[in-house]
C-alpha cells in the first residue's frame, strides 16, 4: 500500500504479507485441529501454534513505517493524520463490527456500540464470534494513531532516550498489573499494557535505523535470513516456556518487549535488502501486503466458515497431507476475498486520502 507522505517501499508491504500470512496459521491450525487435523509436535512450530505473534509484527512494523514519515516530513499536521488514519481503517472495521452486531442481534444492547472503540476489552461484539474475532486489535491499534504525532514530536525533540523512559514506564506498568490480574496472559495480550511497547519499539527502531543503515545494506544478505530465523527461534521458546494457554505466567510480562525487539530486527534487515526477488515474487508478496488489512479482518470469517461447511476432507487419506491441500486452497480463497474487499470496501476510500506532513522546509499555509 503506497503512502502520500514517504516514498513507496515494496519491503514494507511484504512485512505486511509475512505478518497476515502468521496469523491465519495461527487460525488455520487451530480449525483443522478441531476437525481431527494431526498436531504439530514440537517447540519448533512455535510460530504456527502461537502465530498470535504476527499481531506483534503488524503493531511493531506500525511503530516503525510511521515513524519513518515523521523523520521524513518532520511536522505532522494533526487533523490531516487523523483523517488518513480513519479513511484507511475504518470503512472495513466498520463492515465487520456491523456483521459482529448482525450475527448476535439476539443479545445486542444499545451501549454494545461503545464498543466500536473498544474491541480489544470485555464483551465487545466482535469477540462474541470467530467470524468478526480478529477486529480486537483495531481499536488499539485505532489508539495508538491518537498518541502518535505527540509521541513522534516528542521524539524528534528528545530523540530515542524518550522513547527508551517510556518503554522503562511500560515495564514497570507491566510489573504492577501482573498480579492484579489473574488472567494476566490475556490483559498483556489485548490492551494498551500489553502491546503499546510493541508500537513504542517499531518507533525506536525507525529512530535507530538511519545510523546503521548502510551497515545493514551491506550485510542484510545474510542479516534478513538470520533475523527470520531468530523470530522462529522466539516462537518456539514462548511455545516451550509459556504458550498463550498459560494464563497467569510470569514470562508474559516481558514477552511483547522481547517479542517486538526481535521482529524489529526483522523489519530493518528486510527493508535493508537491496537484492531484489524474483520478480513474480516480488509482485505477488507486495500485492499481499497491499490486501492485508482485508486479509487480517476477513480470514478468520473465510477459515471457519469452510471448517463448519466441509470439515477436514479426505482429499488424498493422509491427514497430514490433507491438512497442507486444504490449507493452501483456503489460503488461496482467502486471498481472492481479500482482493475483492481490497477493490470494493477499501480502495475508494484510500484515494480521498492527502499528505498530512510538512517535510522540512516547506511552507503550509494552514498551519
Amino acid at each position: 500500500m503506497k503512502s502520500l507522505n514517504i516514498a513507496y517501499n515494496p519491503r514494507i508491504d511484504q512485512l505486511r504479507w509475512l505478518a497476515a500470512l502468521i496469523v491465519f496459521l495461527f487460525h488455520f491450525h487451530i480449525e483443522a485441529r478441531g476437525h481431527g487435523a494431526p498436531p504439530l509436535a514440537g517447540s519448533w512450530w512455535g510460530i504456527v501454534t502461537e502465530g498470535q505473534t504476527g499481531v506483534g509484527l503488524f503493531f511493531t512494523l506500525s511503530g516503525f513505517l510511521f515513524m519513518q514519515i515523521a523523520q521524513h516530513q518532520k511536522t505532522i499536521v494533526y487533523s490531516d493524520f487523523l483523517r488518513n488514519r480513519i479513511l484507511r481503517i475504518m470503512p472495513l472495521f466498520l463492515v465487520v463490527f456491523l456483521l459482529a452486531t448482525s450475527i448476535g442481534r439476539d443479545r445486542f444492547q444499545p451501549q454494545d456500540v461503545l464498543y466500536l472503540l473498544t474491541t480489544n476489552l470485555g464483551n465487545s461484539p466482535t469477540s462474541a464470534s470467530v467470524v468478526t474475532g480478529a477486529a480486537w486489535c483495531i481499536s488499539l491499534e485505532f489508539l495508538f494513531y491518537l498518541v502518535f504525532p505527540f509521541i513522534a514530536r516528542f521524539t524528534l525533540e528528545q530523540g530515542p532516550r524518550y522513547l527508551v523512559r517510556l518503554l522503562v514506564l511500560m515495564l514497570l506498568f507491566k510489573l504492577a498489573a501482573y498480579g492484579e490480574n489473574g488472567r494476566s496472559t490475556l490483559m498483556y495480550f489485548s490492551t494498551f499494557v500489553g502491546r503499546f511497547d510493541q508500537f513504542l519499539v517499531g518507533m525506536l527502531a525507525a529512530t535507530l535505523y538511519p545510523r546503521v543503515q548502510p551497515w545493514l545494506e551491506r550485510h542484510a544478505a545474510w542479516l534478513a535470513p538470520l533475523a527470520l530465523f531468530l523470530a522462529v527461534a522466539n516462537t518456539a521458546l514462548q511455545a516451550r516456556v509459556a504458550p498463550f494457554g498459560d494464563t497467569h505466567a510470569p514470562f508474559w510480562i516481558t514477552w511483547s518487549l522481547q517479542e517486538s525487539v526481535v521482529w524489529a530486527g526483522v523489519i530493518v534487515a528486510w527493508v535493508s535488502l537491496r537484492r531484489a526477488l524474483p520478480g513474480w515474487l516480488e509482485r505477488a508478496l507486495c500485492h499481499g501486503g497491499k490486501v492485508s488489512f482485508s486479509f487480517y479482518l476477513l480470514h478468520a470469517a473465510v477459515i471457519h466458515t469452510l471448517g463448519r461447511t466441509f470439515g477436514l476432507p479426505a482429499l488424498t487419506g493422509n491427514a497430514a497431507a490433507d491438512t497442507v491441500l486444504l490449507g493452501i486452497l483456503v489460503y488461496a480463497l482467502t486471498w481472492a476475498i481479500a482482493t475483492l474487499s481490497y477493490r470494493t470496501v477499501e480502495e475508494p476510500f484510500l484515494r480521498m486520502r492527502r499528505s498530512y506532513g510538512v517535510a522540512e522546509g516547506v511552507p503550509r499555509s494552514s498551519m
